[in-house]
C-alpha cells in the first residue's frame, strides 16, 4: 500500500521548481482551449479570424501555443541529466531501473489518454526518453549529431507538411462534432479508443523534436544555466528566443491556418529556450521571502506530475457534456470566459499544492509512481 510521507527539508535547485510550475500551468494555457470548444478538440487546432474577438483569441492562444510544451520537454531533459548523475554517483548502471520508470511514465500517460485527454504527452515522451537515456552518456559530438539528425528530421517533416497546406494538399480542419457537448463520459473514452491513430498523430512526429529538446535540456544544464555566473548564458537564450522567435511567431500566429505547423512546432520551442533564460534571471533576482505567486508555483513545480493530469481532469469536467457542460454554455463569451477559466484552474492548483506539501513530501500521483518505481527494486535485494 502506498504511504505519503511527512515532508522534510530538501535540496532542490528552486529556480528548476518554479520553471516547471510555470511549464505545467502554461500546458494549461494551450489545453484549455481544447476544453472549451464545444466542437470538439480536434476543431481547437485552428481558429478563423474573422472579427476583433477572434483576434483577440488568436493573440491569447499565441502566447501559449507550443512554447510551454516545449519548455516542459526541455525540462524533462534537464530530469533526465539529473537523474544520470544520480545513477553515476550511486555506482548503478545506466540507464538500467531508468528504463523500468520510462515504462511507468508510459503506462502512466496511456491511462490519462484513455481516460481524461486526448493529447497526453506523456507517452511520447517516455518513448523520447528510452532513446536519449542511451545518448546522454556518450561524447558531446555524438550527441550534438544526433540533435542535428533530429532537428533536421522534424524541420523536413514540418516544411513538408506547410507545403502541402500551402498548397491545398493538406488540411487540417475536421468536421464538427457534438460528442463533447452532448456525449456522454464513456461515449468520449469509446471515441479516444477508436481514433487513436489521430489523436496519437502528434505524439509520434514531435518524437525528433523531443530527441533534440531532451538533449538540448541535458547540454543545457551542464553548461550552468542555473549557475548564478552563467548570467551571459542565460542572456544569450533569451536574445535568440525573444528577438528571434517572438518575431516571426507573431507572424505565423496571423498569417492564416496554412502556417499552423510552423507556428506551433518550429518557432515555439526557440521561445522556450528564452524562457528558460529569462525564469531563473527573474529568480535569481528576488529578495527576501517568496511570494505567494512563486510559492505557488513551485508548488506545482514539485507535483507537476498531479497538477498536470488533475488540471486536465477538472478542464473535463468543468467543460464537457457529461459534467457541468460550460463550452457550451459560455461559448458565446468566447475568449474572455476561457481566460478566467484558465485563471481560476491555475489559482486553484497553486492553492491546493501548497497546502498538500505542507504535509506530504510528493505529490498524490508522485507518490504512487514512486511506491510503484521502487517497488521491484525492493523485490531484487
Amino acid at each position: 500500500m502506498t504511504t505519503l510521507q511527512q515532508a522534510p527539508a530538501s535540496t532542490r535547485i528552486g529556480a528548476l521548481d518554479v520553471i516547471r510550475g510555470v511549464a505545467i500551468l502554461g500546458t494549461l494555457g494551450t489545453n484549455i482551449w481544447i476544453f472549451t470548444n464545444p466542437q470538439g478538440p480536434a476543431a481547437a487546432l485552428n481558429i478563423t479570424l474573422d472579427g476583433g474577438a477572434s483576434y483577440v483569441e488568436a493573440a491569447l492562444r499565441w502566447l501559449a501555443n507550443g512554447k510551454f510544451l516545449a519548455l516542459l520537454t526541455l525540462l524533462f531533459g534537464i530530469g533526465l541529466e539529473l537523474q544520470y548523475r544520480s545513477a553515476k554517483r550511486r555506482g548503478g548502471k545506466w540507464p538500467g531501473w531508468y528504463l523500468w520508470r520510462a515504462g511507468l511514465l508510459f503506462t502512466e500517460g496511456l491511462l490519462h489518454y484513455v481516460l481524461i485527454f486526448e493529447y497526453d504527452v506523456l507517452m511520447s515522451y517516455a518513448v523520447t526518453s528510452i532513446l536519449v537515456a542511451y545518448l546522454i552518456g556518450r561524447s558531446d559530438r555524438a550527441q550534438r549529431g544526433w540533435m542535428i539528425a533530429m532537428g533536421t528530421v522534424h524541420v523536413a517533416f514540418i516544411g513538408l507538411a506547410t507545403i502541402g497546406m500551402l498548397h491545398g494538399d493538406v488540411s487540417l480542419s475536421t468536421p464538427p462534432t457534438d460528442l463533447y457537448t452532448r456525449g456522454s463520459y464513456l461515449e468520449q473514452l469509446s471515441g479516444r479508443l477508436t481514433d487513436w491513430s489521430s489523436y496519437r498523430a502528434e505524439a509520434i512526429f514531435v518524437i525528433p523534436l523531443s530527441t533534440l529538446l531532451f538533449l538540448a535540456g541535458a547540454r543545457l544544464y551542464r553548461a550552468g544555466v542555473f549557475n548564478a555566473d552563467q548570467q551571459r548564458l542565460r542572456n544569450r537564450l533569451m536574445l535568440f528566443g525573444f528577438g528571434i522567435g517572438v518575431p516571426l511567431n507573431l507572424v505565423t500566429t496571423f498569417a492564416g491556418p496554412e502556417w499552423f505547423m510552423v507556428d506551433r512546432y518550429i518557432l515555439p520551442p526557440m521561445i522556450a529556450l528564452g524562457l528558460l533564460g529569462l525564469i531563473p534571471t527573474v529568480v535569481a533576482s528576488l529578495r527576501g521571502e517568496p511570494g505567494a505567486l512563486r510559492r505557488g508555483l513551485t508548488a506545482v513545480g514539485r507535483t507537476a506530475l498531479s497538477c498536470y493530469v488533475f488540471q486536465n481532469l477538472v478542464g473535463a469536467v468543468l467543460c464537457y457534456g457529461w459534467g457541468l457542460g460550460l463550452a457550451a454554455q459560455f461559448d458565446w463569451a468566447r475568449p474572455w470566459w476561457v481566460l478566467l477559466a484558465w485563471a481560476a484552474i491555475c489559482a486553484t492548483f497553486m492553492t491546493l499544492a501548497s497546502l498538500w506539501l505542507r504535509r506530504f513530501e510528493r505529490g498524490p500521483l508522485e507518490a504512487v509512481w514512486n511506491w510503484a518505481y521502487r517497488l521491484p527494486q525492493r523485490s531484487a535485494r
